[in-house]
């Protein structure tokens, strides 16, 4: 079991030489001793990995990807004692994590009031807005009256899976992962991204319909950041391993309860409370980078 914190970088071109001089050279301004491992490349990415003595303050982290990033690569850092072959679970945020939209605000758009859901949206995610029951009942009640058909246009004319989605889910189901969706969205999307992607299991809010049309209400609980964790430790549980088995993936701070303690937490394209606070943070590789972190 390995006794040191692993650095690594993804990128989507070969990994430069300055880049581990760089790290090199501003871990020896920290007192750090940063050691090379291995260079290698994939199909699609190139990756490099570095072993280091000491635990990161998190000034120090955000200063390695800041020079990873003008590098042109991302970077992960893997706690010690953590085991990719024990990896059992991957668990999932839908909006802006694995799909390209943030549903309800293009739902919205449909009527005229995409502007002041997103505003709620947006807030929300940076974490200004503490309660997401609140706001989602908030924006769900300014979508009364808008047709059902409109879920399917946003399905059919919006909605795509981000780069490396359709490859992440391929080779964590090759793997034998249990492949959670939990999304603060709507079950007509996730139950169909389920579907097309092969997730084992989608969670997520269910919008009340009424004679063709959406009563800007939500039926049953609603999916929080504490649902969200919930949901992952029953996965676990089914799984017969603990929450450091699991991969999570999230973008706004809804998904920091799901995120912590798990064996890898990955910010996809996040909002910057969630960045700081993930052990990856992917702004240039795709998704399916992951796959390296537990190859």
């Amino acid at each position: 079991m390995p006794k040191h914190l692993t650095l690594v970088a993804l990128a989507n071109a070969p990994i430069p030489a300055e880049l581990n001089t760089a790290l090199i050279e501003h871990a020896k301004v920290l007192g750090l001793e940063l050691t090379p491992l291995l260079k290698s490349s994939h199909s699609k990415y190139f990756s490099a990995r570095w072993s280091c003595p000491h635990v990161l303050m998190p000034e120090a982290r955000v200063a390695m990807r800041d020079i990873a990033a003008a590098h042109d690569a991302d970077l992960a850092f893997l706690s010690p004692g953590f085991k990719a072959d024990e990896v059992k679970v991957l668990a999932m945020d839908m909006d802006s994590t694995l799909i390209n939209i943030e549903c309800i605000d293009e739902i919205a758009d449909f009527t005229g009031k995409k502007a002041a859901v997103s505003e709620i949206t947006e807030a929300t995610m940076r974490g200004e807005i503490k309660d997401f029951k609140e706001s989602l009942r908030r924006r769900v009640a300014l979508l009364a009256g808008v047709s059902a058909n409109v879920l399917d246009s946003v399905y059919q004319e919006r909605l795509r899976p981000n780069p490396g989605a359709i490859e992440l889910l391929a080779g964590a189901n090759a793997k034998g992962l249990y492949t959670l969706l939990v999304s603060g969205g709507f079950t007509f999307f996730t139950e169909k991204l389920q579907q097309e992607l092969g997730f084992k299991q989608a969670q997520a809010n269910t919008l009340e319909i009424i004679d063709g049309k959406l009563t800007g209400k939500v039926i049953g609980d609603i999916v929080d950041g504490a649902a969200k964790a919930a949901y992952l430790e029953q996965a676990c549980t089914l799984m017969n391993c603990q929450k450091k088995n699991a991969i999570t993936m999230g973008d706004g701070s809804n998904d920091l309860p799901m995120m912590h303690s798990s064996g890898i937490s990955i910010a996809y394209k996040a909002k910057p409370i969630v960045k700081e606070k993930a052990d990856a943070a992917f702004d240039r590789v795709g998704l399916d980078a992951a796959l390296l972190l537990i190859a």
